[in-house]
C-alpha cells in the first residue's frame, strides 16, 4: 500500500470528486438540476392533491357553537366547570367563570348526517365533502403564540412555515407565478405579520408571496409607461450583474438570492399573472356563487375566486386570512361577532368548495379551514369565550380527504381533546402525507442540524383518506 502520493497524484484524484461537490450543495438547498429552487420536484409518494387552500379565521372561531355540539353545556349553562373536568390554563385565568350555553340550532346535513350549527347554512351544503377534526389541540395559548404555532409548529418565531415546508418540498407547477401565495381580508395586519409565511432559517426564496386585499393584487407589475419589453430587460439584464456581484461576498444572506429571483420571477409574471387575477373572466353566475355581488362577501368572496384560479394555474401553496387583527377571538358579545363573521366567510367558502368541484379540481386541492384555538365552555365576561388551545376543531376536504365525517372528540363540554388527539405538529405531517411528502424525509440542514416541520414529534393521520 502506498502511504504517499505525489502532488500530481493528489490533485488527479482529489479532482474526481468536484464534480459530487454542486451535487451535493443542491441536495443540501433542495435545488433542481437545472438551478431554480422552485422547480417543480418528485414527491415521495403518488397522491391526489396537488395545491393547498388554507383558510385560516384568524382569533379563533367557537367549535362549540360551530362544528361539535354539546348538549351538557345546555344542561349546565351558569354553572361552574365541573370538578370531573381538568381546569386549563387561560388566556385570561377565568377558569371559575359560569359555563356559557351556545344558542345555535343545530341539524345534521348531508347523507352522512354531519352536525353543523345554523351559523353556517351554506357550508353545510357541503358536509359530505368535509372531515370534521374535532380534536386538535396546540400549545399557543395566545393569538401571537397560536396563530406561530399553527403557521409554524412553534409558538416561538424562527421556524419556517407551513407554506414554506410545502414549497421547498415539491416547488411550484408554474413557473411564471409565486409558488405560495397569501392573501388578507382586511388591511389590519395578521398578528406577527410577515413572520407566517417566512421561511426562519430556511432561504427566502420558499416564503409567500402577499397578494393585495383591494385593487389590483399584485402592486408594482405593469411595465412603465412609456418603456416597451426590450429596454426592460436591459434594464434587469444590469440589475441582476449588479445584484449577483454584491450577493456573491455575501453567500450568508439568503435574502439577496431571493430578492434576485424575486425580480425574475416578477418579469415572467408581467405576462402570466394579469390573466391569472383577472376576475373579469369569470361569469356572473360563478362571482355570484361565491358571494362577490354582495357588499358583506364580497371580499372574501374574492380572495376564494383567487385562490381557485391560482391552484388551477399551478400555484402550490394559497393562504387566505379571514379576520386579520384577530376579530374572531371573541372574548365578549360571542353572538354579535360570529354572526358577523360567518355571515361574511360561509357563502365564499362553500362556493370555493363547490366551483373546485364541478371544475374536477376539489380531488387536487387540499382546502383547509380553521383557526389557531377554539374557544372555552365557560362564560368570559357575560357573554364571550376565552382562548382554548386544548380542543378545538378543524376540518379539511379534497385532496383525496374522504368526507362526511368526524374524526376525534372533545369531551362533553368541548374543552379538552380526548380521543384521536391531533397536535398541530400531527396536523402538519399529515397535511404534507397528503400532498404526497413523507415529513420525516423532508429536511433542511440549518447550521448542520437536521431540522423537520414537526420537529420530530408528529404524526400523520393517514386515516383520514378512509
Amino acid at each position: 500500500m502506498k502511504l504517499f502520493q505525489s502532488r500530481r497524484e493528489m490533485l488527479t484524484t482529489a479532482g474526481m470528486g468536484f464534480g459530487a461537490l454542486p451535487l451535493a450543495a443542491m441536495m443540501a438547498d433542495n435545488v433542481t438540476a437545472d438551478g431554480n429552487p422552485n422547480a417543480a420536484k418528485v414527491s415521495h409518494r403518488r397522491t391526489k392533491a396537488k395545491s393547498v387552500i388554507f383558510l385560516f379565521m384568524e382569533g379563533g372561531p367557537s367549535h362549540i357553537d360551530l362544528f361539535d355540539p354539546k348538549p351538557l353545556l345546555k344542561k349546565l349553562a351558569g354553572q361552574s366547570l365541573p370538578d370531573s373536568f381538568e381546569k386549563p390554563v387561560t388566556a385570561m385565568g377565568e377558569v371559575n367563570s359560569p359555563l356559557l350555553e351556545d344558542q345555535r340550532k343545530w341539524a345534521q346535513h348531508g347523507d352522512s348526517g354531519l352536525w353543523i350549527s345554523d351559523w353556517l347554512p351554506h357550508t353545510a351544503t357541503c358536509a359530505d365533502d368535509l372531515a370534521v377534526i374535532r380534536s386538535c389541540w396546540s400549545n399557543g395559548i395566545n393569538h401571537a403564540g397560536g396563530v406561530c404555532s399553527m403557521n409554524t409548529g412553534s409558538p416561538i418565531a424562527g421556524r419556517p412555515s407551513l407554506g414554506a415546508w410545502v414549497n421547498y418540498g415539491l416547488g411550484s407547477e408554474n413557473g411564471n407565478l409565486p409558488a405560495f401565495v397569501v392573501m388578507q381580508d382586511t388591511n389590519s395586519q395578521v398578528v406577527n405579520g410577515a413572520r407566517n409565511w417566512g421561511t426562519g432559517f430556511m432561504p427566502a426564496i420558499y416564503q409567500g408571496t402577499q397578494f393585495n386585499t383591494t385593487g389590483n393584487p399584485i402592486s408594482n407589475l405593469s411595465r412603465p409607461k412609456n418603456e416597451d419589453a426590450a429596454v426592460q430587460e436591459r434594464k434587469l439584464r444590469v440589475l441582476d450583474y449588479l445584484n449577483r456581484r454584491h450577493a456573491a461576498a455575501r453567500p450568508q444572506q439568503s435574502e439577496l438570492e431571493a430578492r434576485i429571483a424575486g425580480y425574475e420571477l416578477a418579469f415572467r409574471m408581467q405576462t402570466s399573472a394579469p390573466e391569472a387575477v383577472d376576475l373579469s373572466q369569470e361569469t356572473a353566475e360563478t362571482q355570484a356563487l361565491y358571494g362577490m355581488d354582495e357588499k358583506v362577501t364580497a371580499t372574501f368572496g374574492r380572495q376564494c375566486l383567487l385562490a381557485r384560479r391560482l391552484v388551477e394555474r399551478g400555484v402550490r401553496f394559497v393562504q387566505l386570512y379571514h379576520g386579520s387583527g384577530s376579530k374572531w377571538d371573541s372574548h365578549s358579545a360571542i353572538e354579535k361577532n360570529h354572526t358577523s363573521l360567518c355571515r361574511q366567510t360561509d357563502q365564499c367558502v362553500a362556493g370555493l368548495l363547490k366551483d373546485l368541484k364541478q371544475r374536477g379540481l376539489l380531488e387536487s386541492t387540499l382546502v383547509v379551514w380553521g383557526g389557531e384555538f377554539g374557544r372555552t365552555p365557560m362564560s368570559e365576561k357575560g357573554d364571550g369565550r376565552d382562548h382554548n388551545p386544548t380542543g378545538f376543531t378543524m376540518w379539511m376536504a379534497g385532496g383525496g380527504v374522504k368526507g362526511g365525517r368526524t374524526i376525534g372528540t372533545t369531551d362533553d363540554l368541548g374543552l379538552h381533546a380526548v380521543d384521536d388527539r391531533l397536535h398541530v405538529h400531527d396536523l402538519h405531517a399529515t397535511i404534507l402525507w397528503l400532498m404526497g411528502l413523507n415529513h420525516r424525509e423532508v429536511v433542511y440542514y440549518d447550521k448542520g442540524r437536521p431540522e423537520r416541520i414537526d420537529q420530530n414529534e408528529g404524526h400523520p393521520y393517514t386515516g383520514i383518506v378512509g
